[in-house]
């Protein structure tokens, strides 16, 4: 895709960040080296979860010790034993060389595996590999078959990326609403990429009305967090606006803002 912004790194990065949530909890335990002890007796008798754990806590250095050899070693027999989890981080560490050498084909297998296990990162991944031609033959139908399965699971990254892809028209036949749908499920979980995407459909009328005021809005969130492509397309677009228009587009942002903050704190209060 020309346009799309989104790198299989990029992917992966949020995609472990998202997974590996309760490992990065855990870096402060002052009892790091007992847990790992508790977690190597449990793996020791085959607990796959147990071998997921303290493969990537070794990998990563957490509670203390790093040994990527180690950790690899019980990733894959994790992994062996199919736990999609340890499968997922086995194909990471596949592409970027980490406790082994690198192999895209190797980490498209394993991604493979958890990928059919319904597991959202690994479908997503999969479909960057088919997108990018890593590990596999470039198929982008085949790419919007994995991507599709996991925005289904609501997972952001692949929404947008199949959103990118309807309005691109590869592997699907173009659909700049349906794109827009896509870019709009992941924007709205705060997917800064998305968000400038939104923003560019709002500004050119591409599957929507055009809309300078909504598309500066969305600039402005994608902006808030960095997305270099918004920080750079702002003083643009507000050279086009009217001041009234500005207030009004940062007027929105706001209002979105404060209106997701309002719905994490419930479901915070409701768990």
């Amino acid at each position: 895709m020309k346009k799309q912004i989104t790198l299989l790194f990029s992917c992966l990065g949020l995609a472990l960040v998202l997974a590996g949530q309760s490992l990065h909890a855990q870096q402060n335990d002052a009892d790091g080296k007992k847990l790992n002890a508790e977690l190597r007796a449990k793996a020791e008798k085959g607990d796959a979860e147990a071998q997921d754990t303290l493969g990537q806590r070794l990998l990563f250095g957490i509670g203390g010790t790093k040994d990527e050899g180690e950790g690899m070693k019980w990733l894959r027999k994790a992994s062996e034993q199919n736990y999609a989890h340890a499968q997922f981080i086995l194909g990471i560490c596949y592409l970027t060389g980490r406790g082994v050498a690198k192999d895209e084909a190797e980490a498209a297998k394993w991604w493979r595996k958890a990928a059919k296990q319904n597991l959202p990162y690994a479908q997503d991944a999969l479909g960057s590999c088919y997108r990018d031609g890593k590990g596999v033959a470039t198929n982008y139908v085949e790419a919007v078959k994995w991507y599709r399965n996991a925005a289904d699971q609501n997972f952001p990254s692949a929404q947008y990326s199949l959103g990118a892809c309807y309005i691109e028209g590869q592997g699907v036949a173009q659909d700049m609403v349906e794109g827009v749908k896509w870019l709009r499920k992941a924007a709205q979980q705060n997917d800064d990429k998305a968000q400038f995407a939104l923003a560019i459909r709002y500004a050119n009328g591409q599957g929507v009305p055009k809309d300078d005021v909504e598309a500066y809005k969305w600039v402005v969130l994608a902006a808030a967090q960095n997305n270099e492509h918004a920080k750079q397309n702002k003083p643009n677009l507000e050279s086009l606006l009217s001041p009234e228009q500005i207030a009004e587009g940062k007027q929105r942002a706001n209002d979105w803002l404060e209106q997701r903050k309002n719905v994490s704190a419930g479901k915070s209060s409701n768990s």
